[in-house]
């Protein structure tokens, strides 16, 4: 789906502002508030999540619909072309009505929908209301427990209350609503529907020259440092000497001649390309061809360089910023531009006070500027695809993004915790009728909807699939195979694909073993495991990861932390301290330094973030290296210190001592 964008042929509304909003006290669709003005309503950001805005346990603890309501009047100018109403998120379940006629529904809290609506209004104002679901359950993603139990726990005693709740089997708070922005668009009758460019450079070609294959006397490849490089190329000014090739896949609607342009940063006219009217269609078409640049600048970690393709179809046209590069996996190294890159960043989350997971642009450039202060050059989207302003931010700064979906909590029997169906334990993938979970086909929509929407992304070098789940479950395999080949299949760019794996005793026996092109390991040596006995920790943590290494495929975490109240301090390192948070860190780099195919530390978490109310949190998780508000802990120091030693590429040399 494409980002809406303001052309000469297409109009942009932003609808974002204050709406009208009323919590459903269980008669709202009985007595249709979608039908006219909600009574009583009361103010509401939007995007923003509504769980902060207004006070009360009631509000912030609501279960079940809300309403958002607003005026919306059409300019005369736009009435002509296709008007298309585009929601960015909609957090987790959404019915949009207008003018009390329901228009579309929409599964899935972190992904665009959008629908046309020029055949549902009326002259002069109309009324727009989109009700909001928030209940989360064994059919969405993020999974929700329907035993009445919470991943956190909050007590020895089952709770015997009236109210309904939400029971997140996730660790982070449960944030609803409209969260990103609403947006009026516009496009000719002829149009545009989607773009897919894909880039080679001679380092995809097979020639030695190209690849820096230098080769002994009997024809065996040298084991040099420079092996995996591409000759041509300078990472200092990302030029490479030689020819990139874009390919182009173009869908329209209609008939009309397709023109397609690159141009320089400078606006220079670097290649173009014209394909011939189609025959006259009601139904969509695909354009597909392949231009050549000479000499082009690659987008590198850090380095950006942002290419703007420009498609013409008849009368509409739309711009994109495109960045060339390469990704690869190869012999236990992890390639962007044929060279070996280490991750240094984070697992994130969108989690900003009052905002909560609404779109928050200021917080966003904030992050990346703390991120670039550090000497971190990643961050994975824990644990749901993030806002398409945020990626398109990140294609700017050259941030490189692990991009994964909202299936966290894939995993029934989570930290020793237990899941019935009538009084019969159930695992994760039994039948669905025997209590298993029912979120296999929803999963797969949301691998799709992903890769659609951020498939053209320079940043995006890899996908992530889950979160943490059951990958050591009877049936694990079954379920995730399928998903990896979908969206091995979906993405045109074919990039890496992974699972990110949790602590567990069994770890040679998880699936992603089998299914993962990179290990990405949540591990707590020292916090979960071993707390407080880092010289344990330490031991354990080497054992584990010796085995990884062994694997030959290239390894990282993506998560690794302690818990740690910022202010809290003590002569002698001890949890919840920060001087322990630095202790915790400095054990595990020393196992994993030595450690060959290990390309990366994206450590738990960027910022304290909130959760749900349970005896393991105080006010949320406090595994941030920054605070909620963005303030450094010891550890932000220790890591800008670390990381501005360790190069983004070529930090562990192969066969090489590090």
């Amino acid at each position: 789906m494409l980002y809406p964008v303001l052309t000469e042929s297409r109009g942009l509304i932003d609808l974002s502002g204050i709406w009208s909003f009323k919590l459903d006290d269980g008669k709202g669709f009985d007595e249709k508030w979608y039908e006219r003005p909600l009574i009583n309503a009361m103010t509401m950001a939007v995007p923003s999540s509504y769980n902060d805005l207004k006070e009360g346990e009631d509000f912030r603890e609501h279960y079940g619909w809300v309403f958002y309501q607003r005026a919306l009047s059409i300019p005369s100018y736009m009435t002509s072309q296709r008007i298309l109403l585009r929601m960015a998120a909609v957090t987790h379940m959404a019915k949009v009505y207008l003018n009390g006629k329901q228009i579309c529904e929409h599964k899935g809290g972190f992904l665009p929908f959008e629908v046309e609506i020029n055949d549902f209004l009326q002259q002069g104002e109309n009324l727009l209301t989109i009700a909001v679901d928030n209940r989360i359950d064994h059919s969405t993603l993020p999974v929700g427990n329907e035993n009445g139990g919470n991943l956190l726990g909050g007590g020895f005693f089952p709770s015997k209350g009236s109210r309904k709740r939400n029971n997140p089997n996730f660790d982070f708070f449960n944030y609803c609503g409209i969260t990103r922005p609403v947006k009026l668009y516009t496009t000719p009758r002829n149009y545009i529907r989607d773009i897919s460019l894909t880039s080679h450079v001679e380092e995809e070609s097979g020639s030695a020259q190209a690849l820096g294959l230098q080769k002994n006397a009997d024809g065996t490849k040298k084991n040099n440092q420079d092996s995996h490089e591409i000759r041509g190329f300078s990472k200092d000014t990302g030029t490479f000497n030689g020819s990139a090739q874009i390919n182009y896949e173009i869908e329209t609607m209609g008939n009309g001649k397709l023109t397609i342009e690159i141009h320089s940063r400078t606006g220079k006219l670097v290649a173009k390309g014209d394909c011939p009217a189609n025959a006259e269609s009601s139904h969509s078409n695909v354009f597909k061809g392949s231009l050549t640049l000479q000499n082009p600048v690659l987008w590198q970690p850090l380095k950006p360089y942002l290419y703007q393709v420009t498609i013409k179809f008849g009368e509409d046209v739309y711009r994109i910023d495109y960045g060339i590069r390469t990704v690869k996996v190869e012999k236990g190294k992890f390639l962007i531009n044929g060279k070996p890159f280490y991750f240094k960043g984070y697992g994130k989350h969108e989690d900003t006070f009052p905002a909560g997971r609404g779109l928050n642009l200021p917080m966003n450039v904030k992050d990346i500027s703390l991120m670039k202060w550090q000497g971190a050059n990643s961050f994975r989207t824990s644990h749901y695809p993030y806002s398409e302003e945020m990626m398109r931010l990140c294609d700017q700064e050259g941030i490189v993004v692990i991009d994964e979906t909202p299936a966290v909590g894939v995993h029934l029997n989570f930290g020793g915790g237990a899941n019935f169906k009538d009084g019969k334990k159930a695992d994760t993938f039994d039948p669905i009728e025997e209590g298993g979970i029912r979120t296999f086909e929803h999963h797969k929509e949301v691998i799709r909807d992903m890769i659609a929407r951020d498939k053209n992304h320079a940043c995006v070098v890899m996908w992530s699939i889950a979160n943490e789940a059951d990958t050591s479950g009877k049936g694990a395999y079954e379920y995730f195979k399928p998903l990896f080949d979908l969206a091995k299949s979906s993405d045109p760019q074919k990039r890496p694909c992974t699972m990110v794996s949790v602590q567990m005793a069994n770890y040679k026996d998880d699936c992603t073993l089998k299914l993962s092109d990179v290990f990405c390991l949540n591990r707590y040596y020292g916090w979960y495991a071993c707390g407080g006995d880092l010289q344990a920790a330490e031991e354990i943590c080497r054992e584990e990861m010796e085995f990884w290494n062994a694997q030959g495929k290239p390894f990282l975490f993506t998560e690794y932390g302690a818990d740690t109240v910022s202010g809290l301090h003590d002569t002698t390192p001890v949890m919840w301290t920060e001087e322990y948070q630095v202790a915790y860190y400095e054990a595990n780099h020393r196992v994993v330094d030595s450690m060959e195919n290990f390309v990366g530390e994206q450590v738990w978490n960027f910022a304290d973030f909130a959760t749900s109310q349970g005896l393991m949190r105080v006010q949320g998780n406090k595994k941030g290296i920054f605070t909620r508000d963005r303030r450094p802990k010891l550890a932000a120091h220790y890591f800008r210190e670390r990381w501005s030693h360790i190069p983004d590429f070529g930090y562990k040399k192969p066969n090489q001592p590090i």
